[in-house]
């Protein structure tokens, strides 16, 4: 509920992130295994996903990275069969496929037990044209 006391607050995408417990295995596996393109590495790495910044943080000293967080990463694929399938051959296990309303998908974890999602969407769109389709309505 927007409060018409409040100004409008002007916000923009920054990031998604993981906290890590080995920066050299989590680049390693984002990097080579996903294949995703490390852009830059200061105290973070930061991967580029069609436009999306995806960066791994060091895990506070003496913290746990429980990997079970509500927090998910969903990656878009066209094909689920055959990306499950290069998973396996670079030794990623992943779940069954499962079908649900809308597509499929089958799960996967990274070094520190981060789950990420592969979805394939059933009519073969894909999440910039669900997106650019979507109409927002205005909340009251």
């Amino acid at each position: 509920m927007r409060s018409s006391t409040h100004p409008k607050l002007e916000l923009s995408f920054d990031a998604v992130f993981y906290y890590v417990s080995d920066m050299e295995s989590s680049i390693a596996f984002y990097r080579d295994a996903l294949g995703l393109q490390l852009v830059s590495r200061d105290y973070v790495s930061r991967f580029d996903l069609d436009g999306v910044l995806i960066e791994l943080v060091p895990a506070p000293p003496g913290s746990f990275v429980s990997g079970n967080g509500n927090a998910r990463l969903c990656l878009s694929v066209h094909n689920l069969d055959e990306a499950v399938e290069q998973l396996h051959q670079r030794g990623i296990e992943t779940s069954n496929i499962h079908v649900k309303t809308g597509g499929r998908l089958a799960f996967f974890r990274d070094p520190d037990d981060n789950d990420i999602c592969l979805w394939e969407y059933a009519n073969k769109e894909d999440a910039k044209q669900i997106v650019q389709a979507a109409v927002f309505h205005k909340q009251d």
